[in-house]
């Protein structure tokens, strides 16, 4: 009998991958699809699609009845308020677990996809580790910490388990994205004079790390960091950038103030808008900050988790299919 998942956020770049993964080992996979989401990385495939949103609570209790595994992957990254952010990452999240436990109390696990945003910047050079408290910044993390805090209350009644990667890049990203574009225009554009760290994790480890983390036999309530090994600075992705590439752009140090007064016209400009800014005043905040920097090494050792790559590997296969597909 094959293993059935329910899949929030499925239409998109984490979720669709994790769709080819789970059909690849045979699942049977149902992916949520709200109307005016495209569903081009799926088509074809062997999904049952779920038309609705997180809040459409009867073809929610439908699909979710006879699943074993339900991923939660669906949230807001901008918001025009916090309002919304709280609607879109908390609400919704309370709503799935809550129809998750009526319909089927004996699910296997609950898989949380939240991010390493929930804990702030990193407070010094060390990289942070599960046990640190976290202390969100924005919005957005601070509504993404709630959720996790609810899918913590449901820890003694189901399974559940929580993933919270970092910067996420790899094929179908279109944030990414722009780093590269930029990058083949000539211009490498880095925020601030000094260094700045972070970590990074390429979609394919990602999704190893989510499959290992819900299939594991540990205690509900677990957290999970899935990152590369290792840190990287600007310096280092740029130089790895320019070796795939064959190119040398032009190095532009964008002061902080001036990433601030672009955010601050942004988010004013889109108070006349229906879409939120991509760059506001809290993304500002976020962008500016010295380290953004986790460790892997509790899934390493619960989990068996080891990434399969490095941040040249995963940049190459990137660069190599932006060009396939004609984006770069």
């Amino acid at each position: 009998m094959k293993t059935k998942a329910f899949i929030t956020g499925a239409t998109g770049f984490v979720g669709s991958h994790l769709v080819d993964s789970l059909l690849e080992k045979g699942w049977e996979v149902k992916c949520l699809k709200r109307k005016t989401s495209s569903t081009k990385w799926l088509d074809g495939k062997n999904v049952t699609f779920v038309d609705g949103d997180l809040f459409s609570n009867a073809a929610l209790e439908e699909a979710i009845k006879d699943v074993d595994y339900v991923f939660h992957i669906a949230g807001a990254v901008k918001a025009k308020s916090e309002t919304e952010f709280e609607k879109s990452n908390y609400l919704a999240t309370k709503n799935l677990l809550e129809i998750s436990f009526k319909v089927n109390p004996n699910l296997k696990k609950f898989v949380h996809i939240s991010s390493q945003a929930v804990c702030g910047p990193t407070p010094g050079d060390k990289p942070i580790d599960e046990r640190y408290i976290p202390k969100p910044m924005t919005a957005y993390a601070r509504t993404k910490l709630m959720a996790e805090n609810e899918v913590l209350k449901f820890k003694d009644k189901f399974p559940v388990v929580i993933v919270r990667p970092p910067a996420v890049y790899g094929q179908r990203d279109t944030e990414i994205f722009i780093y590269f574009k930029t990058y083949k225009m000539g211009l490498n554009s880095i925020i601030g004079f000094g260094d700045k760290y972070l970590s990074l994790v390429y979609v394919t480890d990602l999704v190893k790390g989510i499959q290992l983390a819900a299939e594991s036999k540990l205690q509900s309530g677990e957290i999970f960091f899935i990152c590369h090994d290792g840190v990287y600075n600007w310096d280092d992705i740029s130089g790895i950038t320019a070796k795939l590439m064959n190119k040398k752009a032009i190095k532009l140090r964008v002061p902080h103030w001036i990433v601030y007064t672009a955010g601050a016209f942004a988010q004013f400009f889109a108070m006349f808008s229906k879409k939120p800014a991509t760059l506001n005043l809290e993304k500002c905040k976020d962008i500016t900050q010295k380290y953004w920097t986790c460790s892997n090494q509790k899934a390493k050792d619960l989990l068996g988790f080891k990434p399969d790559y490095n941040l040249e590997k995963g940049f190459s296969e990137t660069i190599e299919w932006y060009k396939k597909e004609g984006w770069l």
